[in-house]
């Protein structure tokens, strides 16, 4: 692994000489976040692309699972049995695997920080955002991740989008600020899920990139598995909280189990070989089809309510996402 430190100049041989030797002198402190390599910079291939829809439909998919289980489980409880379910599938994925390489020292902050940022916090906000706004006005706002992906890129990795990606993310952003501006509605209680929401696609966009070199070096089972399990035990508080709360009917159970199981255990197995493959910011766009898988499905199964703009906002979505395909520019 490439370790950032500074060059300095240090004197070898016989004393007075004016000989020297350059050597890299490694910082105590490393980035957390560093720049990776993609397997494929190009146009997605057709693996690209399955993987690209799977995950789009698999999450776009929990807005509506969450929706089903809020009929009689906690907030508390959805998210510890949805993290809980997504850890065990994987852990048991990992065990019929060949052992994978060890985590190095220096990599657990990064692992720690992650299953924060990328699992405990959103997981945690969406239950909550759900009691105040409906599944398809969620996975629409759940849309913002790439322009946030592209902005932590562009920051703190020195790695600004280019041409048609750059107009993806202004294109993007029209359309999430159109969603969000008329989901709000003016009610506060509305306003607070919408920022709910927007505050999860704020730690997905941190996460997609710190995501990134740790799934190359690991692998996505080996790093994913880590992070759900450490997620697990950060969120078992919240989920025991008003666990007293809960009623329970068979949907609402089936519902929760897919959401772990399927929507957090093998999406983010998929969405971590994402990353590895097509780099943070093009990974993200799948987000820009989550809102209309989520649209769909809450307006079918739960006669969810979206407003024409909000509409108009997520066919702009559908362009982004297009353009996220094409090639990096250099």
């Amino acid at each position: 692994m490439e370790r950032h430190g500074r060059i300095v100049a240090i004197p070898v041989g016989a004393k007075g000489s004016r000989r020297h030797q350059t050597v890299r002198v490694a910082d105590r402190r490393e980035r957390i976040f560093q720049a990776s390599t993609v397997d494929n910079s190009g146009h997605f291939t057709p693996k690209d692309w399955v993987l690209f829809v799977s995950i789009a439909l698999i999450w776009g998919a929990s807005f509506l699972l969450i929706a089903f289980a809020l009929e009689d489980f906690t907030p508390g409880t959805i998210t510890l049995g949805r993290v809980g379910l997504g850890a065990a599938t994987l852990g048991v994925v990992r065990a019929l695997r060949p052992a994978g390489q060890r985590v190095e020292s220096e990599d657990w902050p990064r692992i720690i920080l992650l299953s924060f940022l990328w699992v405990g916090i959103p997981f945690t906000l969406f239950p909550l955002a759900q009691e105040h706004i409906n599944s398809a006005v969620t996975g629409l706002l759940n849309g913002a991740m790439p322009v946030f992906a592209a902005l932590v890129a562009t920051v703190l990795l020195k790695s600004a989008p280019k041409g048609v990606q750059l107009v993806g993310i202004v294109v993007g952003f029209v359309g999430i600020t159109m969603i969000s501006v008329a989901s709000a509605g003016g009610e506060s209680s509305e306003a607070i899920g919408v920022l709910m929401v927007l505050a999860a696609t704020v730690c997905y966009g941190f996460a997609v990139n710190l995501a990134g070199p740790l799934q190359q070096k690991y692998g996505a089972i080996g790093t994913m598995s880590r992070v759900l399990a450490l997620a697990t035990l950060w969120v078992t508080p919240f989920g025991l909280w008003d666990i007293a709360d809960n009623g329970f009917s068979i949907g609402s159970a089936v519902a929760l189990f897919f959401l772990g199981a399927v929507g957090t255990g093998a999406a983010y197995w998929i969405m971590a070989t994402l990353v590895g493959r097509v780099g943070a910011v093009r990974a993200s766009f799948i987000t820009y089809l989550i809102p209309v898988v989520s649209l769909v499905l809450g307006v079918a199964f739960r006669d969810d309510k979206v407003t024409v703009v909000a509409l108009f906002g997520a066919a702009l979505t559908i362009g982004g996402a297009l353009l996220a395909s094409r090639r990096e520019s250099r």
